[in-house]
């Protein structure tokens, strides 16, 4: 009776252990998959906050990165079916009046070199102009691209741009 009773308290050790070990994996997930799958595919470097004086426009350089072995469609992309990069910010208390985008490197893919893409990689800057009240306030803008390697486009994304202006 007592070898029984200690067998069914080792039971439940045993499941726990089992299923600790086990590791679940989704059908996209492959042990081969890139870092630049795994990472996200755009990222905002800076500047986290930015003084500007209150009431006039005001030039604010704003800089990403692309993830390696990816690339998003400029700002200008080449076809009208493409999806362009494009930043903005919702009305409120910092407006933007307007941004300048980098020219798009030409790229040409693999598989048919006879398209030409106008396209970011690596790292980029994004000049806008914004206007703030006075005061301390949290932009957040957004970024919007969609993100492509050699063989596919991923869905387009958008990504949170927050950025802390003083007005003063």
């Amino acid at each position: 009776m007592l070898l029984r009773r200690k067998a069914w308290l080792a039971v439940p050790a045993l499941l726990a252990a089992g299923l600790a070990s086990a590791q679940t994996k989704f059908p996209w997930q492959s042990d081969g998959a890139s870092h630049a799958a795994k990472a996200a595919s755009v990222v905002y470097l800076f500047p986290e906050q930015v003084e500007v004086t209150a009431g006039k426009p005001s030039t604010v350089q704003m800089h990403f990165r692309v993830a390696q072995g990816l690339h998003i469609n400029s700002h200008t992309p080449k076809d009208s079916y493409l999806i362009p990069t494009v930043f903005s910010i919702p009305p409120g208390a910092v407006q933007l009046k307007g941004a300048s985008y980098p020219e798009g490197a030409e790229f040409t893919l693999p598989v048919d070199p006879s398209t030409k893409l106008s396209v970011y990689t690596g790292e980029f800057v994004i000049t806008a102009q914004i206007l703030a009240q006075r005061g301390n306030h949290l932009a957040q803008g957004a970024l919007h691209y969609q993100a492509c390697d050699n063989n596919a486009c991923m869905p387009p994304k958008t990504i949170p741009v927050v950025m802390d202006v003083v007005g003063k």
